[in-house]
């Protein structure tokens, strides 16, 4: 059993070995919270006059209808910001391949890999490209770069190729340096 102060050594200790490839994958969200907060008062304020006009015909249940409407919206933004909080990051050294996953929860799921052993599988659909990225390493497969769209995983399937052909040659000594 080891330690707290035992595994910082050893993340430490593999820390300071090189690093071929790291990408930090994260949900696209084009909406930004100041911009969240640009649309929520104009719709905010739509409502009210919407429902002010409906108010004035007598018709008074419809008001807080629009209340209503722009809350479910509000609620749907909130639980959008949550499912952003969620990452992936990948990271290959010359010994070893580190996938680790937070969910929007908080949640961390970490995966170790020897690079030597790793293989890069995809599932592609003839309309629209790649839709799937596996790393498939003794009997163990797990999808990685969800977040991605088909052109954003055919670029970093190659960049990951690279970096896991890079591992496999092994550290190139240079004297120059």
């Amino acid at each position: 059993m080891s330690t707290g102060n035992e595994i910082e050594r050893e993340r430490s200790g593999s820390e300071a070995e090189p690093q071929i490839f790291s990408a930090r994958l994260t949900p696209h969200r084009s909406l930004n919270r100041t911009g969240f907060l640009a649309v929520m008062l104009f719709l905010s304020a739509v409502s009210f006059v919407t429902g002010l006009v409906f108010l004035m015909m007598g018709a008074w249940p419809v008001f807080g209808f629009f209340g209503l409407d722009v809350l479910v919206i509000w609620w749907a933004f909130k639980a959008n910001f949550r499912a952003a909080r969620a990452s992936e990051e990948i990271v290959v050294t010359p010994s070893e391949l580190r996938v680790r996953r937070v969910s929007q929860h908080g949640q961390i799921v970490e995966w170790t890999f020897n690079p030597l052993w790793v293989r890069l599988d995809m599932e592609i659909d003839e309309d629209f490209g790649i839709e799937h990225l596996y790393l498939i390493s003794r009997g163990h497969q797990i999808q990685i770069a969800r977040f991605l769209g088909p052109d954003e995983k055919a670029s970093f399937y190659k960049g990951l190729v690279e970096a896991l052909n890079a591992a496999r040659r092994g550290p190139t000594y240079n004297p120059v340096t």
